[in-house]
């Protein structure tokens, strides 16, 4: 196989991908998105693209890992994840439309688009309720809003940070959770492996320092995953999921997603070489 590697920056989870790549004797082309253009009347991809069979997208800021799909698409070269897959997870406002529509049980959500509507959708959840940015990760920017003084204080200045994105308000209601959340590597919808991210801090992600565990896929998780996956159009995703008094709830699905810690948590499966597993069958 003939591997178009897209990326910014190669870290530890591309690394471990590459020699996953190099060491089952594939053809790797690395490709930093940095220096390449895209052609919008173009019928052909950038040189770089010549003669792979496949494009994986592991760019890390979610412009990048929407727009590279979306061009790659638009010149047949085939890529991982499909653009509508990345542009579903890119988004949290359509991910939670799609896990909604799909009857994926994920915690309320309501969105506004002045400060007047975010504090009403607060006033209606209850303090605490979070406070998302609508595109991101590693849980920046996310606020525990644990007053209305909290909320009137965040969210203004929100307001006047300038930035469109900043003004669109995504408010969920806030989860109790055993300390711990639940991230699961999944290829179309089949577990490849899952951990625990365990902190003293509300926000439980490993890049935040949070603390990781093997977990035990139980049946209910397996299903959630299956379902979710499937909602934002499947591919090779991490699903986030929370633990509840009424069961599982699915809070995010990340269409590139860093592993690093899942290998480390989990040394009876080596991630990087299931997913080269994966990759195989969708060239």
């Amino acid at each position: 196989m003939r591997l178009g590697f897209v990326y910014t920056r190669i870290r530890e989870d591309e690394k471990l991908l590459l020699n996953a790549l190099r060491d089952r004797g594939h053809d790797v082309v690395k490709v930093d998105a940095s220096d390449v253009g895209f052609g919008l009347s173009e019928p052909r991809p950038p040189d770089a693209f010549s003669g792979v069979d496949l494009a994986y997208n592991r760019c890390l800021e979610s412009s990048r890992v929407r727009y590279v799909a979306a061009f790659l698409h638009q010149y047949d070269v085939p890529v991982v994840n499909r653009p509508e897959t990345s542009w579903v997870c890119a988004d949290k406002i359509r991910g939670s439309l799609a896990l909604e529509r799909a009857g994926v049980p994920t915690p309320k959500t309501e969105v506004a688009f002045t400060v007047d509507g975010a504090l009403t959708a607060c006033d209606r959840f209850g303090y605490p309720c979070v406070l998302k940015p609508i595109t991101g990760s590693w849980g920046r920017l996310v606020a525990r809003l644990d007053t209305r003084a909290a909320a009137e204080a965040v969210l203004e200045h929100k307001e006047t940070l300038g930035g469109y994105e900043h003004k669109v308000f995504y408010i969920q209601e806030y989860v109790e959770k055993p300390g711990r959340d639940i991230r699961v590597l999944a290829a179309d919808g089949v577990p490849i492996a899952a951990m625990t991210r365990s902190s003293d801090h509300w926000i439980t992600n490993a890049a935040r320092g949070g603390r990781v565990e093997a977990f035990e896929i139980v049946p209910e998780v397996r299903r959630l995953v299956e379902d979710a996956s499937e909602a934002v159009g499947g591919g090779l995703l991490g699903v986030d999921l929370m633990e509840t008094r009424d069961g599982y709830t699915v809070h995010e699905v990340n269409s590139t997603c860093e592993f690093k810690a899942l290998n480390e948590a989990v040394p009876s499966v080596d991630v990087p070489d299931r997913i080269v597993d994966w990759l195989e069958r969708q060239s």
